[in-house]
């Protein structure tokens, strides 16, 4: 029986190390699972996703208030003082108790946080001012068009609104271009810009003679 245990327990060893051998790794060794974790044999990996980020929306330049633009402004219980003004030559508004108060260069918050102080300041306690754009002030459009002048401003305009209010181009208008005055708090600018530009109150189109 001696004699026979050896060749008996080799024989069971061998049997069980062919069995290990010939077993392939799950991971490295089958074809089918590599190509689905690498993308190969018709198996496409999935492109990264592409993210755009969109730019912040531009935002509205506070207006600044000019001679020739008309306010409300209201005083909430108050109704001697609530009443529409209109910015005169020299840049303010005439007010009962408060006198003159500048405007230009203003926002309608910036002139209404004014009147509240001096109101503030002996008159009444704690008055509440709202002012609002009642009537913009008028642009002015010169050079070769049918009628050049001054004409009242309507939010939204462009050059090429502005040309169509003034009767269109003359003959000899240069149509594809004007230059632009433009005034704002940091002082005024001179642009040379297509039809489609918008405009603000208060600038100046002028619209050039063609060379040919």
């Amino acid at each position: 029986m001696r004699d026979l245990r050896a060749p008996l327990v080799c024989l069971i060893a061998a049997l069980a190390l062919s069995g290990c051998m010939g077993r392939t790794s799950p991971v490295a060794g089958d074809p089918a699972l590599d190509s689905m974790a690498y993308g190969q044999q018709g198996f496409a990996v999935p492109a990264p996703m592409a993210v755009a980020y969109a730019d912040p929306a531009p935002t509205r330049e506070a207006y600044n208030l000019g001679p020739g633009d008309k306010l409300r402004v209201v005083v909430y219980g108050q109704e001697g003082l609530t009443n529409s003004y209109a910015i005169d030559a020299a840049g303010a508004i005439t007010m009962p108790l408060i006198g003159s108060v500048p405007a230009r260069g203003r926002t309608p918050a910036g002139l209404a946080a004014e009147i509240t102080g001096r109101l503030r300041n002996g008159y009444i306690r704690e008055p509440s001012v709202a002012v609002e754009i009642e009537a913009y002030r008028p642009f002015f459009i010169l050079g070769e068009v049918a009628a050049p002048g001054q004409y009242p401003y309507v939010p939204n305009m462009t050059v090429e609104s502005a040309v169509a209010i003034a009767g269109g181009f003359s003959p000899r208008a240069q149509r594809d271009q004007v230059t632009l005055t433009h005034t704002d708090a940091s002082g005024a600018g001179r642009f040379v810009v297509p039809l489609g530009t918008p405009i603000g109150p208060g600038d100046t189109v002028f619209v050039g003679e063609r060379w040919f």
